[in-house]
């Protein structure tokens, strides 16, 4: 994805939503979610006015969303 806004490339954590500050701003609650170990996903509060902080670890399977096995 292009990014107008002509920021520095080389910070420390260069990851941005996509949808810029419009979405951003839209929403109550953030959530970033990434791939974790075989087929782990990693779910992140990271902007919510009555939620911490926090993450969880689940998977997905034939039956939906499931609880991550160690």
């Amino acid at each position: 994805m292009s990014d107008p806004s002509g920021g520095m490339t080389f910070v420390a954590n260069p990851t941005k939503p996509v949808g810029g500050h419009v979405l951003g701003h839209a929403s109550t609650t953030r959530l970033a979610l990434r791939k974790g170990k075989g087929e782990q996903r990693i779910m992140k509060v990271y902007d919510s006015p009555n939620l911490p902080e926090d993450e969880a670890v689940f998977a997905l399977s034939d039956a939906g969303i499931v609880d991550a096995s160690d």
